[in-house]
């Protein structure tokens, strides 16, 4: 099949090339419209207690979009300054489509004055239910008249700004990402092959993929939400796929090209290591599926868009680079014939096959002490402190943080209950309410209609921390003798932490078990697969004790220029596992590609080992660390979410493509010998009827 599809790519190849072309010009040209599209919100729980009352509470009592102003280092009882401020005020309510500004000098507000009195907090509500054009322009007046105020700094952010600027950093991210790593990778490239023609087939392939990546987001987002980290993510995801399966196909092509021509050469290649890049297209796809089964519209858009880069990888690794080396593969110069027995991998194999109990005992006993610390993990909503340090909104927050009162930064628990008419039974809800610990201060009842009133509880803390979940679980676990619905920022992140602990094992049980059938498909064994599983899961793990140990306790977190958080993204360890997960199950696929082949021509399992090492060490080796450094783009990032993805994904390929391919494999593999390639006879009937198998054309074929 594969033959078939390279041979037609070499007959059409123009034809093959110009379509790839003009996708290439369709997706950079209108793709880049997806920036438009983003979605900020990240972590949504979609049919939980907190959604269906959040959803009530704004039917009951909608409400506008709310930007702000801090005006530092001015005196409110100052009257010239307490004029100019109540006549910004009055210009702001005049604006169309503004509801409401609260004014920090009437004296009805005093949490609007910072505890210092040297700075004043103006905030501006705009109507709900404005179309898009009234809502941009109250929204930019508004803005406008705020940086208007006289004072030595003034902070404008909050609410479609901070949106604003998180699609803004999404954007600067990205190129920052692909300025730091193509450079780097195209050196690398070079290394890799000596030659610019060679290094440069994987470069288009990647590009290609890049501008399709932004094409399909683009039509995602026509029928879904598409999240602010999407792009970065799915795009560098895309673009280490690209240069990995382009890097393995034309290393294969320039294997075959040793002993055939060159259109026999681009088919044995298509034919072998196409396979292989067809499976470790399947196992990606089938990690990042998992996340489907998340009610949170983020992780399914990044199964949609996951899933639209890969197929878009795999086919132009199939049919672009096949129809590209027809072209320019007399360029490219073939590999030296060398003893695959020999070697600097074959002879790491086999000293570590001498010494396979320690080396497993060496290796898995360090991995899992390291991912240790992932069970103790803490969670945390995205929220401005996920922006680089110096951005406005930002700012803003740690302004108010720091000299304001909490009940202007702290987000309230909001308990709607239904209580009808028994004004006495809602009292003394809110008097037990308030008698839990964690409470700050609670407001009187406000009537929304039809007998439900809305409880507001001020916090102790942050508001988002563990004291506040914990003043959630104990508002719900109180009696009441009418119903009860808990929402707000708190109960949002606990709802959200339920459902993916709900959720999880479901999700992991899928990746698990489409897994194991593609390995099974790919090897005809049993062993293979569940080893290959488990072996995932230690350099996983281990990557996420160290994501812990980075960012929530802050060890090295000044390196990568973040500061100690305390917290992680609850979306970044499920992301990151799919994510990561699939691209270990690339370098497993690659290595486990050339052991077979050796296995079903010789029977002999530590000499199938060593070869495949030998002749898979130097692409895995090249293809971990030219998606290292991809995917290292992500820890310059100036957003917090894309620092840990990029950080967890870089130590899972690491470790992946180093301590568990090139010791614990050989070692595990060495203990199992010939049982490595068991499995029940029924199955070894199924995978002959059903099995992927694809030889290489004859030596002497050749195509025209």
């Amino acid at each position: 099949m594969l033959a078939r599809i390279a041979r037609f790519s070499i007959r059409r190849r123009r034809l093959v090339a110009a379509a790839w072309a003009v996708l290439f010009v369709a997706g950079i040209a209108i793709g880049g419209g997806v920036f438009e599209r983003l979605d900020p919100d990240v972590g949504d729980g979609e049919g939980t207690e907190s959604a269906r009352a959040e959803a009530r509470l704004g039917a009951l009592d909608p409400g506008g979009e709310t930007i702000a102003a801090v005006a530092d280092g001015v005196d409110p009882r100052n009257p010239v300054v307490a004029a100019h401020i109540r006549a910004t005020v009055q210009r702001l309510r005049a604006i169309p489509g503004v509801a409401g500004v609260a004014d920090p000098v009437t004296g009805d507000a005093p949490e609007l004055v910072a505890g210092d009195g040297r700075a004043v907090l103006v905030a501006v509500e705009l109507a709900p239910g404005l179309d898009e054009d009234r809502f941009d322009q109250a929204l930019e007046a508004a803005e406008a008249e705020l940086r208007r105020l006289d004072a030595p700094r003034v902070l404008v952010g909050g609410g479609p700004l901070q949106d604003e600027e998180f699609e803004d950093q999404v954007g600067a991210d990205l190129a920052r990402a692909e300025l730091l790593s193509m450079p780097v990778v195209l050196v690398l490239l070079l290394v890799v092959f000596g030659g610019i023609v060679a290094a440069g087939l994987p470069v288009l392939v990647a590009l290609v993929g890049v501008a399709g990546t932004l094409l399909a987001l683009l039509g995602i987002s026509s029928v879904t939400e598409v999240s602010v980290y999407s792009v970065n993510v799915v795009t560098m995801l895309g673009l280490g796929l690209a240069i990995d399966y382009a890097l393995l196909l034309v290393s294969r092509f320039r294997e075959e090209r040793a002993t055939r021509d060159l259109p026999a050469a681009i088919e044995a290649a298509a034919a072998t290591a196409g396979r292989t890049v067809v499976f470790s297209g399947l196992t990606v796809a089938a990690s990042l599926a998992g996340l489907l089964v998340f009610a949170d519209p983020f992780l399914r858009s990044m199964a949609y868009g996951g899933g639209a880069v890969v197929l878009i990888d795999m086919l132009a690794a199939i049919t672009l680079l096949p129809a590209l080396l027809a072209m320019w593969g007399r360029r490219v110069r073939p590999t030296r014939a060398t003893q695959a027995t020999t070697g600097l991998f074959a002879s790491l194999s086999r000293l570590v096959q001498r010494r396979a109990v320690l080396i497993v005992v060496a290796v898995a006993v360090p991995l899992a002490v390291v991912a240790a610390p992932f069970l103790r993990a803490h969670y945390q909503q995205p929220d401005a402190s996920f922006l680089p340090v110096g951005a406005e909104s930002r700012e803003l927050v740690e302004t108010l943080q720091a000299r304001f009162a909490p009940a202007v930064w702290v987000e309230p628990v909001a308990v709607l209950a239904d209580a009808g008419a028994d004004r006495a039974g809602l009292a003394d809800f809110a008097a037990q309410v308030a008698g839990l610990e964690g409470v700050r201060a609670v407001a009187e009842p406000r009537g929304m209609g039809g007998g439900a009133y809305v409880l507001e509880v001020l916090p102790e803390g942050s508001g988002t921390d563990a004291a506040a979940s914990r003043l959630v679980a104990g508002i719900r676990s109180l009696p009441a003798p009418f119903a009860v619905q808990v929402t707000g920022d708190a109960a949002a992140l606990a709802d959200y932490q339920a459902t993916i602990r709900e959720r999880l094992p479901l999700a992991a049980a899928l990746v698990v078990l489409a897994t194991f059938v593609l390995l099974f498909l790919f090897t005809g064994s049993v062993v293979v697969p569940v080893k290959a599983i488990v072996m995932n899961v230690l350099s996983l793990g281990a990557s996420f004790g160290a994501l812990v140990w980075v960012f929530q306790d802050g060890n090295l977190a000044g390196l990568l220029g973040a500061e100690t958080t305390g917290f992680l993204d609850p979306t970044v360890p499920v992301l990151a596992f799919a994510i990561a997960f699939g691209l270990s199950m690339d370098y497993e696929v690659f290595l486990l590609s050339r052991i077979k082949e050796t296995w079903d021509e010789t029977g002999d399992n530590d000499l199938a080992v060593a070869v495949g090492l030998q002749r898979s060490g130097r692409i895995v080796t090249s293809a971990a660390l030219l998606l290292v450094v991809v995917y290292a783009g992500f820890m310059a990032a100036g957003m917090l979410t894309i620092k840990q993805i990029g950080l967890a994904t870089v130590l899972a390929v690491l470790l992946d493509a180093t301590v568990v391919r090139m010791l614990l494999v050989p070692a595990t593999m060495k203990l199992m010998g010939r049982w490595n390639w068991w499995a029940p006879p029924s199955l070894r009937r199924l995978h002959r009827r059903i099995g992927l198998e694809e030889r290489a054309v004859p030596a002497q074929a050749s195509s025209r």
